[in-house]
């Protein structure tokens, strides 16, 4: 994915611990609806990955949340899909 033209100039950093206890940081790039769920979408921010990462959001309370690891590979590509075209005229996407 290759930035075409600048996304908003704020960079949002997520750190978030894995399920092995390491804090890794991830670029926040948006958060989509799908099917009456939230969905991150993350790059990692300490790699030259351009590979996003996509998380379910679920709620805990007023003030917490868990990410979620998406394992349905149909989910991964509607959201995925979602982001696309959202970002289409913005963003260059590799296949």
């Amino acid at each position: 994915m290759e930035n075409e033209t600048n996304l908003p100039e704020e960079e949002t950093i997520l750190t978030l611990t894995d399920e092995n206890g390491n804090d890794v940081d991830f670029e926040y790039l948006d958060c989509m609806t799908y099917r009456d769920k939230e969905y991150l979408v993350l790059l990692p921010a300490r790699e030259e990955s351009t590979e996003i990462v996509i998380l379910e959001v679920e709620p805990v309370d007023e003030e917490n949340e868990n990410y979620l690891a998406v394992e349905d590979e149909a989910v991964l590509d509607a959201v995925y899909a979602l982001f696309k075209e959202k970002y289409k005229d913005i963003l260059n996407f590799a296949e």
